[in-house]
């Protein structure tokens, strides 16, 4: 009785392991793949990192003194603090009505579900200055409904909560309209209450569309203009937010200190999105 022989690579050590590493990392780029990845990474340098780079350098030409001069100022000081506690507000409030929202509009069938769905979008499609007036109009001295907050701080909530609407919902939506409903049935079925069910098997799933959202919502409000500025009366030390500031110093033809403002809210945006990354991870490993 004969045994097939047995195919023995002859190949050096070396080059299996070189092989098997380039098959666990993908295959390599061909040429219309490195086409597409540069053209990607010269559009995106000529959007975002050169026009950042230049904020930095031109921030950084005064010094640290510029730094000091901006963040012993009392009125920029607290323009960058109600501007940061009104976003993370604002986005803990979006995290659980803009979850909310897409549940009804995902889960639930009622008349009008489409209008509500396009109405959604609006804050995206209006320009920004358009909202702020349609606010004042709504809000302001001669309010229909007699509500008046203009030149307050409830301004600043407002104006942020309009403009960041639709991004939880948005992101939540198509996450909840492509999860399975048979593992909720299989869990009720077990005897998991609706609550139960819901903070066990929904919500790990929904976790990273709920935090990728909010990320989206707190830097779309940090760094929020049209909506804010004819509503909240542009009151320093009281209703004066960040955007406003940095425009004044321009105004005032101090670049300096408006690229330091700039690059002090550029480092709070990326230490939020940080922050809401690793809380997310840690939520969704928890489950």
């Amino acid at each position: 009785m004969t045994t097939a022989p047995v195919a023995v690579d002859s190949r050096p050590a070396r080059k299996r392991r070189s092989a098997s590493s380039s098959r666990r990392s993908g295959t390599a780029l061909t040429p219309a793949s490195g086409l597409g990845l540069g053209v990607s990474m010269i559009w995106f340098s000529l959007l975002v990192l050169i026009p950042l780079s230049a904020i930095v350098v031109k921030a950084s030409g005064g010094g640290w003194s510029t730094y000091e001069a901006v963040l012993t100022s009392e009125n920029t000081r607290a323009a960058l603090q109600l501007t940061v506690v009104s976003a993370l507000l604002i986005t803990l409030v979006n995290m659980v009505m803009g979850t909310i929202i897409a549940w009804v509009l995902v889960r639930d069938r009622f008349h009008g579900k489409a209008i509500l769905d396009l109405v959604i979008d609006i804050p995206f499609a209006m320009p920004t200055i358009v909202a702020g007036l349609v606010l004042l109009s709504l809000y302001g001295p001669q309010s229909p409904i007699g509500v008046q907050v203009n030149g307050t701080r409830w301004s600043v909530l407002l104006a942020m909560a309009f403009v960041t609407l639709p991004f939880v919902v948005r992101t939540v939506q198509p996450v909840l309209e492509e999860l399975d409903t048979d593992v909720e049935d299989a869990a009720a079925s077990l005897g998991s209450s609706r609550f139960t069910t819901f903070r066990r098997v929904v919500l790990p799933a929904l976790v990273p569309a709920i935090f990728a959202g909010a990320a989206l919502a707190f830097a779309r409000g940090i760094s929020e203009y049209g909506a804010l500025v004819l509503i909240s009366g542009n009151l320093p030390r009281k209703t004066e937010v960040v955007s406003v500031r940095l425009f004044s110093f321009l105004e005032g033809g101090n670049t300096e200190a408006a690229a330091a403002v700039a690059t002090i809210m550029l480092f709070v945006a990326l230490l939020a999105i940080v922050a809401l990354d690793m809380i997310q991870r840690r939520v969704a490993r928890r489950g």
